[in-house]
């Protein structure tokens, strides 16, 4: 059996190897090194630390990834049966609103028809050249949204930021039009080895890693740690968090469904939620 052919392994869904920290940039092309990417480890046990793009190792232990080695090495992780919750900090998702604006019926078709719009995964594309490209569209090409048309799950919050809002503080529309279309990649590549939540249900498959979207500035307090740049902070974070709430046996919890209504659950079905809003 190969590397690749490693199958998923049985166990407890609140159980993991490792637990992964993301937080995202949508700076620049697929293959820029970005300093405002980082990557954070824990081990059941160990502190949660600072991982380097594998291709970087030995000789540029420093070196920053590039959103594609960060999708590669999701996959490859998958691939090789390790049992990892990876946390990442862009949306996954759009309001239910833009999907009536676009006639998408689920998430799965949201991604296909975003990845054709906005493919910032291929190696010339970037967030801000298609910006720029939106004037000569026409309303039905566009697959944007006004700056105060917030999902469910944001307005959960008390500080969380539209996905259509650019060029402010804690902004995530650059980063989630750049991460999205690899979570449509990491989909097709990894198959049933990947649970993505709570799009693939609110509990996750035994077995399966579970990618999440999650948003570090609930949790950035909680886990202070001096010496962090803003993003290896928040990185640091979400990794400890999940961690933490796997040790106290307390993180299928967060899986489960919030309180929601019924017209409530059709909305987020498409919508999808962040880990930790409650």
């Amino acid at each position: 059996m190969g590397k690749e052919d490693v199958p998923p392994r049985p166990g407890n869904p609140s159980r993991f190897d490792c637990f992964i920290g993301i937080d995202y940039s949508g700076a620049g092309k697929c293959l820029a090194r970005l300093k405002g990417l980082q990557w954070y480890d824990a081990r059941p046990g160990r502190e949660a630390a600072k991982l380097a793009p594998p291709a970087s190792k030995p000789l540029m232990r420093t070196a920053n990834w590039t959103r594609r080695e960060v999708a590669h090495e999701l996959l490859a992780r998958a691939r090789a049966g390790e049992r990892f919750i990876a946390g990442i900090d862009h949306c996954f998702s759009m309001p239910k609103s833009y999907f009536e604006r676009y006639q998408l019926s689920s998430w799965p078709a949201f991604l296909d028809d975003f990845a054709r719009h906005w493919p910032t995964h291929e190696d010339h594309a970037t967030v801000e050249a298609l910006r720029a490209a939106l004037g000569g569209l026409t309303e039905s090409q566009r697959r944007t949204g006004p700056p105060d048309e917030f999902r469910l799950t944001e307005r959960w919050t008390s500080s969380a930021k539209s996905v259509f809002l650019f060029g402010v503080p804690g902004a995530v529309a650059t980063s989630s039009h750049a991460g999205i279309p690899w979570l449509k990649w990491l989909r097709d590549q990894a198959g049933e080895r990947l649970h993505f939540w709570p799009f693939d249900g609110w509990e996750p498959a035994p077995g399966k890693s579970v990618i999440a979207e999650v948003y570090p500035s609930i949790l950035r307090r909680r886990y202070r740690q001096a010496g962090l740049t803003g993003d290896e902070q928040d990185a640091h974070a979400v990794a400890t968090w999940l961690a933490d709430m796997a040790g106290r046996g307390a993180l299928a919890q967060y899986f489960a469904m919030p309180p929601l209504t019924e017209a409530e659950r059709k909305v987020v079905a498409c919508e999808g939620w962040v880990l930790g809003v409650r």
